[in-house]
């Protein structure tokens, strides 16, 4: 019976995979395979993994970040324990909301018997902390472009106030009583999201602030700069903060679809941003598709990867 969902959701990424690989095609088709090809030729196997590598350095970063983050709650947990768990979620990416994250809190509470009640401020956080470090990322980076990139400004705007009311336990408290009042459903899961608010607290100091967001832009920068590299090796003229506003940008955007992984928006986001800077399909085209695999892709497999000796080592019981 546990096994079952494991296998909903394999299904589920290979689906997804697929449509990512059939639409790409799609499109290269039905613009032309000559050129693009021939751009893409030009990304050989070493530069592939630099992209991979620079990939690597924002997942790193983020894990060390909530390393961070499990210490302010004083969870009992180890250096590689912190690692594996938050690598091994990136397996589930790819569900619906990205709820099947979720499951670090699991092998947290195997791992050291704390009641998930206590670590769900974690994923609040962290999510609210992506999101403030991308934003900071993309606000630096429209302001250092040259004409700067039409439509960031507001949705920086947008994605900080987010990120404020969710690391501030008051406002996030009252976020979540309005959603019930409105919603009038749900008792046990707003009143679970109540008590997770009310822990962020903890993380509300500068001694923890401060260093999770340089972790979290530093990793995030780091993919920007790998799309900006890629670019430049098919031949695309683009500054790096523009390569870097266009990137996050569009990961925004795939975010607020609500589409596991922000398929289908994150790359139509790219495509279209690359447009109206002048690239040109047969380079925009190549790119998207590289650039979501050595960085979607890419995570969902290391956290397949790893997602086997987390439920391995992790002994105890929920």
């Amino acid at each position: 019976m546990k096994s079952a969902p494991k296998k909903r959701n394999v299904i589920l990424g290979l689906v997804l995979l697929l449509l990512f690989i059939i639409g790409m095609v799609g499109i290269v088709a039905a613009t032309g395979w000559e050129e693009t090809l021939e751009h893409l030729a030009r990304v050989g196997w070493g530069q592939f993994g630099i992209l991979l590598l620079l990939s690597l350095v924002n997942y790193l970063a983020r894990a060390l970040r909530w390393r961070v983050y499990t210490k302010a709650l004083n969870i009992p947990t180890g250096l590689l324990q912190d690692f594996r768990h938050y690598l091994g979620g990136f397996a589930l990416t790819i569900t619906p909301g990205r709820i099947g994250e979720l499951i670090r809190l699991r092998w947290i509470n195997r791992d050291t018997g704390t009641p998930l009640e206590r670590a769900a401020p974690l994923v609040l956080v962290d999510r609210a902390a992506d999101l403030v470090s991308v934003a900071l990322v993309l606000a630096l980076a429209t302001a250092l472009t040259a004409g700067g990139l039409a439509g960031a400004v507001p949705v920086v705007i947008i994605a900080i106030i987010v990120a404020i009311i969710a690391t501030q336990p008051k406002l996030l408290v009252w976020s979540i009583t309005r959603g019930w009042k409105t919603i009038g459903r749900l008792p046990r899961l707003f009143g679970g999201l109540r008590r997770a608010a009310k822990q962020l607290h903890v993380f509300a100091k500068a001694h923890i602030i401060l260093p999770a967001l340089l972790l979290g832009a530093i990793g995030w920068f780091a993919e920007g700069y790998a799309f900006y590299l890629l670019l430049g090796w098919l031949g695309a003229d683009i500054t790096m903060w523009m390569a870097v506003a266009i990137f996050l940008f569009a990961m925004l955007g795939g975010g607020a679809t609500g589409m596991p992984g922000g398929l289908g928006g994150a790359e139509v986001a790219l495509i279209g941003l690359l447009t109206l800077q002048g690239v040109p399909l047969e380079i925009s085209l190549p790119a998207t598709a590289i650039i979501r695999l050595t960085t979607l892709w890419f995570a969902i497999l290391i956290g397949i990867g790893v997602f086997p000796f987390n439920e391995r080592f992790a002994k105890r019981a929920l």
